[in-house]
């Protein structure tokens, strides 16, 4: 980052931001820093030259850039990317970037994100703070960002041994500016308890919505659809190409939960099947009641 002026002498410049990706993630995080105040000049890098265009015309980014671009002007650079593209956009970013530099992620895996930072950065992965804010829509695009998306949100960070404390508090003050409650935890430990709270939800639910769309009567079935179908439906819409890579970068662990939910499943049908009332009333009381005190105590009902 820019250097600390001396008491009395002009203000350091806010920080030059380099969002890849600027969608709903990438866009909404620039989006919250610009209104805070907290950085000056946004970059946007993307594949997607109408997109980054879009972008710009929105306010979200000043101007569009190349990674190497980025790398060479840019103070913080968050990666907004599905995670399998991680690796080849920090080798792309490595021959440019400046010594001071903070580059951070918003993957939704963080094992896989972190080898592919070792491999890419190599003795230079210091730079490199991973980290998976948990917020999002089934909305795509830089129209679908908004300043306010991160607000009580909270984000995750899984530093890196050779991550400095000074650095860490950037990137932290980084995702409070943006309204957000920052945790650190270990990789490994967000993508089990990720599998479970996040993945395994958007896998069933586009399950759920293949099976529909696939049978011979689904138009019928979609007209006379209402407000279960669409809230329990909602995430399938979300973006095929991320959320692949999520179920193939964290393979074990959802496949792990799945066979968790397939038990469970099993015992709610052996209810079913028995004409069992009470073991069908208690499983479904028992899941009720768990609903309505994650409602009450997340504010998320």
């Amino acid at each position: 980052m820019h250097d600390q002026q001396p008491s009395g002498g002009p203000a350091a410049a806010p920080p030059v931001l380099a969002v890849v990706g600027v969608g709903l993630i990438g866009g909404s995080f620039a989006a919250a820093l610009r209104q805070a105040g907290a950085v000056g000049r946004v970059l946007g890098v993307g594949r997607n030259r109408k997109s980054l265009q879009q972008a710009v015309e929105l306010g979200l980014v000043d101007a569009e850039a190349t990674l190497a671009e980025a790398a060479a002007q840019a103070d913080i650079i968050l990666l907004s990317v599905p995670v399998g593209a991680t690796g080849a956009a920090l080798e792309a970013l490595r021959p440019a970037l400046r010594p001071g530099t903070l580059i951070t992620d918003a993957g939704s895996t963080k094992v896989n994100v972190v080898q592919a930072a070792r491999a890419a950065l190599g003795d230079r992965v210091a730079q490199f703070i991973p980290g998976h804010p948990i917020a999002g829509a089934e909305t795509t695009g830089p129209a679908a960002a908004a300043p306010r998306l991160y607000e009580g949100r909270t984000v995750i960070l899984t530093p890196l041994d050779e991550n400095s404390a000074e650095d860490r508090l950037r990137i932290t003050r980084l995702w409070e500016a943006c309204g957000a409650r920052v945790l650190i935890m270990e990789p490994e430990t967000h993508d089990i308890v990720l599998a479970s709270v996040s993945h395994v939800p958007h896998f069933l639910s586009s399950v759920y919505m293949w099976q529909v769309a696939s049978a011979a009567n689904s138009d019928v079935r979609m007209e006379l659809a209402g407000s279960g179908f669409r809230d329990f439906t909602r995430i399938a819409a979300g973006s095929p190409e991320m959320w692949r890579d999520i179920f193939l970068a964290n393979r074990g662990a959802v496949l792990s939960e799945l066979a968790e939910v397939r038990k469970a499943l099993d015992h709610a049908e052996q209810a079913l099947l028995a004409g069992d009332a009470q073991q069908l009333h208690d499983f479904l009381e028992r899941a009720a009641l768990a609903r309505r005190f994650w409602g009450s105590r997340s504010g998320l009902k």
